[in-house]
């Protein structure tokens, strides 16, 4: 695992004698993107969870490499050691905004919280810091004493982006980032992900049911389907030439007129 992040062996999750996910293994780089498909139902959103922790794995492991080089399993963490994580290593983006901003809070003090969470101190710094991140993510830095009730679907994603940004993760998970967006407005939000993860060289992991959202964003995918890995290869490859008949109907499905 010496270039992986992140690293899945066998994870499996029964829920009772329904199937989660089953045997499902893959790595994941620094400066990589992976995109993991399918539509509802499929194990995608069960995966996510167990890779960012919030769910125990019926079997398999998630290795993880931390800063200093040290490889862990993530079911031996603390929960302390789990949320460190989260504050500093880790990012995560919500569908739904209002999950992962504090809506009683002011723009400023979203991006704020996670600064103070990492140390910081200096009040004029930390709002300096949040005013540069609301631009970088297009968002009007006088509007930074408003909360987040008073701005638009998009403009709350987008402060969310910035809020799991701005700590400098190594590692973001995604969960639909682009649902229930205007299609004008989803293109907007993925131009400036996609920037950000260039500039930053974040590894994340991307799950959508939006094959548009994985090819913009994406460098590698898998497709699951019924809790399996079905399909899984770079981008290009598997949405241009799908090998696996339920991939192809996948593709096939966002290309009918």
């Amino acid at each position: 695992m010496s270039a992986s992040l992140i690293e899945a062996r066998g994870l499996t999750k029964w829920y009772g004698d329904r199937l989660g996910c089953r045997d499902v293994s893959f790595d994941v780089c620094e400066g990589e993107v992976l995109a993991i498909v399918g539509e509802s139902g499929s194990g995608k959103s069960t995966l996510l969870s167990l890779l960012s922790g919030q769910l125990p794995a019926t079997s398999g492991e998630v290795l993880y490499r931390t800063r200093d080089g040290e490889v862990r399993e993530l079911s031996t963490l603390s929960e302390a050691e789990r949320r460190f994580l989260f504050r500093t290593d880790w990012g995560f983006v919500h569908q739904d905004a209002a999950q992962g901003l504090r809506m009683g809070v002011s723009a400023g003090g979203n991006v704020g919280e996670r600064l103070m969470a990492v140390g910081a101190r200096n009040y004029g710094k930390i709002r300096a810091t949040a005013e540069d991140w609301l631009e970088r993510v297009e968002i009007d830095p006088t509007r930074i004493d408003e909360k987040p009730t008073a701005y638009s679907g998009g403009m709350r994603q987008r402060l969310q982006i910035a809020r799991n940004l701005v700590t400098a993760p190594r590692l973001v998970f995604m969960d639909e980032p682009t649902g229930g967006l205007d299609v004008s407005v989803q293109a907007r939000l993925l131009d400036l992900v996609r920037r950000l993860v260039a500039d930053m060289g974040l590894a994340v992991i991307v799950v959508t049911h939006d094959l548009a959202v994985a090819r913009l964003l994406s460098h590698r995918i898998m497709v699951m389907r019924r809790g399996r890995v079905i399909e899984a290869g770079l981008t290009d490859r598997v949405l241009d030439d799908p090998r696996e008949a339920y991939t192809q109907l996948l593709v096939s499905s966002i290309l009918q007129p």
